[in-house]
């Protein structure tokens, strides 16, 4: 094998089974496992590389405009209204630049010490059907990315953002934008399968990914209230199958017990079911909660509404990374005297700084957390940094040193 992995113990996580600290790879012999860790880290603090691999033109307005896609909704209409070669000569202008070396450096410099890249199936091209249009390349550009977050010894949690035949209905993250849900049948199921088992064996076998320690399995898929019958179909099905395909890729590697990569599911509180009742094992498993306060209408829309629910919220266990999460707050008020933030008025980077902080103590009772997203540009006629870190930390929001919530937080 080449690149060996840390790829379990990464965390203060599931208790007993694990260590309190981030596991990184030696770089000694390339042809052994091993592991050195990161020490006196127990929680994951990072953020989403959103909209690197799958562009979401609502928080990359310009970017999109830029790409010749402005007339389009997603990854897939713009494909198909540029043409295959056109596009893919736009994308990987964007894939090229729009997070860079430096980045990694900042994200570093922050007190970040973990990213999650979200891409699609159809990095794996063979996978892609001559009916369908995604953007061809992208892969050369997730392997000098990866590397570069080994380089600045980062973590990376490993996303399937966007599955085949789409995950969840009118949703530009899932690349192609559905009135209806087509990842659940068994040929989805199985491209699926194959994107992530491939994605095991490189993970393993290349040493930029040597940092990679996470996989998760599927994002935001359909929830059980919606649509019962196929979140059940997935619960039973394609949660067990690829967590079987992944662990046989890797023991046909010749992975060790200590250096498989942790399994990522969405979280019981997603509302697609138990994702762990049909699984043939839980070792090493993690689970993903996305909790965003702007979306809760159970929460009173006022500053002292928001702080409270946050204050009050336990997400779980130490195995649960809340891996999506802003400071943004409702549709209805975020323009209002109370929340807007045009211009950067004192008072209210002093209270999203408390409305972080909070968050991110809030999330530190279970296994950590990983902001939504990095950066973005041009949002609702305005630099929203309520979802742009990077920006939030330039405007003094978001404070230099991710671990300092906890002296911050009015919780």
């Amino acid at each position: 094998m080449l690149s060996a992995h840390f790829m379990t113990a990464v965390l203060a996580f599931a208790s007993a089974r694990i260590a309190h600290c981030i596991p990184l790879e030696g770089k000694g012999d390339l042809t052994q496992h091993s592991r050195r860790w990161l020490p006196n880290v127990d929680k994951i603090r990072g953020v989403n590389l959103g909209s690197q691999f799958i562009v979401e033109s609502w928080m990359a307005y310009d970017e999109w405009n830029s790409m010749g896609c402005g007339s389009t909704n997603d990854e897939w209409q713009c494909v198909q209204a540029l043409g295959q070669d056109a596009a893919d000569a736009a994308f990987k202008k964007h894939w090229d630049s729009w997070t860079t070396q430096d980045d990694i450096t900042q994200i570093k410099s922050l007190g970040l010490n973990t990213v999650r890249i979200p891409v699609g199936f159809w990095l794996r091209e063979d996978l892609v059907y001559d009916s369908e249009y995604y953007p061809r390349g992208g892969l050369e550009y997730l392997d000098r990315l990866v590397g570069w977050c080994a380089d600045a010894g980062i973590y990376v949690i490993m996303d399937l953002h966007g599955g085949p035949g789409s995950q969840t209905p009118n949703q530009q993250f899932t690349g192609h934008s559905v009135s209806y849900p087509g990842f659940y049948t068994q040929e989805n199921y199985e491209r699926a399968n194959k994107f992530l088992e491939w994605m095991a064996e490189r993970i393993h076998t290349n040493n930029n990914y040597r940092t990679v320690g996470t996989l998760e399995v599927i994002n935001e898929p359909v929830s059980a209230s919606d649509y019962s019958s196929l979140a059940a179909d997935m619960i039973a099905n394609f949660y067990p199958t690829a967590w079987t395909r992944i662990r046989s890729r890797e023991d046909k590697l010749g992975v060790s017990l200590s250096n498989r990569l942790h399994i990522q599911m969405m979280d019981k509180a997603w509302g697609s079911g138990d994702p762990s009742s049909h699984l043939p094992d839980t070792t090493s498993a993690l689970y993903d909660d996305h909790r965003y306060y702007k979306w809760d209408t159970s929460v009173t829309t006022t500053k002292d509404g928001y702080i409270a629910a946050v204050c009050s919220d336990d997400r779980g266990g130490s195995d649960i990374i809340v891996g999506e999460w802003s400071i943004a707050v409702a549709d209805s008020v975020q323009s209002n005297d109370e929340f807007q933030i045009q211009d950067n008025p004192e008072d209210q980077v002093a209270w999203y700084r408390q409305y972080w902080a909070a968050q991110a103590q809030a999330f530190e009772k279970s296994g950590g957390w990983v902001f939504w997203a990095w950066k973005c540009n041009w949002m609702g006629g305005l630099n929203d940094w309520r979802w742009c870190y990077q920006s939030a930390v330039a405007a003094g929001v978001i404070p230099g040193d991710a671990a300092s919530a906890a002296s911050i937080s009015p919780c």
